[in-house]
């Protein structure tokens, strides 16, 4: 009798999982910042939804590869960064991490665009592509703090830090991305003016757009069969 070899499948992580990190890093993230040892917490949970992503999208060897390529430099240099501030400066893993995040989002966009039906799965993909999307601008925000040296954003307010960096930066993103914009944070150079214009627009595109598509994917069915 032969024995059949065994093969080992591999098992992508699913959008729930990819939400779930997502959902421990923004709601722990704010309060774990400013107490002894929080950046630690922030760089395990950035991890964590770094690579939860890179599962969540590999359902091909070759995507899988890809995100991984991208998941290196951008894991591995926000450690270094952080415990060795001096080899690794934020504009390296940033710009690793920007490259990466839109990897991930394109995916999640490409599998909720070409999902046959509504599903928890295309609902948790969906929301988790906004919550990377605001991550990514995040970055992208602090990543031009760090590069403009007279300063790109005003901050019109006396209390807190005034940097984009940590919990600042994905406060002014997600302002922006669900345009209701306080006022307390302006961007004043081109670059930061034309990112925060960029995802106000990409915000209500894809909150329209999205809608249209869980619309028209909840009612193919029932056309079908009528």
């Amino acid at each position: 009798m032969k024995t059949m070899p065994l093969r080992l499948k591999f098992r992508r992580f699913s959008a729930v999982q990819l939400l779930i990190a997502l959902g421990l890093f923004f709601v722990a993230a704010p309060f774990v910042e400013e107490i002894k040892g929080g950046d630690l917490v922030v760089s395990l949970l950035l991890s964590l939804v770094l690579l939860s992503g890179v599962f969540a999208v590999a359902d091909r060897k070759r995507v899988l590869v890809i995100a991984l390529v991208l998941a290196i430099p951008a894991v591995a240099g926000r450690w270094i960064n952080h415990f060795r501030p001096d080899l690794v400066p934020p504009a390296f893993f940033l710009t690793a991490a920007l490259i990466m995040t839109a990897f991930i989002v394109a995916n999640l966009l490409r599998f909720v665009l070409r999902a046959p039906s509504v599903s928890v799965e295309v609902l948790c993909a969906s929301i988790s592509a906004y919550l990377m999307l605001g991550l990514m601008w995040t970055m992208a925000y602090w990543l031009v703090d760090q590069l403009t040296p007279g300063g790109a954003f005003s901050f019109n307010t006396t209390a807190g830090t005034h940097s984009m960096n940590g919990f600042t930066g994905f406060y002014f993103s997600f302002i922006t991305l669900s345009t209701v914009g306080y006022g307390d944070i302006t961007p004043v150079s081109k670059i930061a003016r034309w990112l925060a214009a960029i995802e106000a627009m990409t915000g209500l595109l894809y909150v329209a757009v999205l809608i249209a598509r869980l619309v028209s994917l909840y009612s193919a069915p029932k056309s079908d069969d009528s």
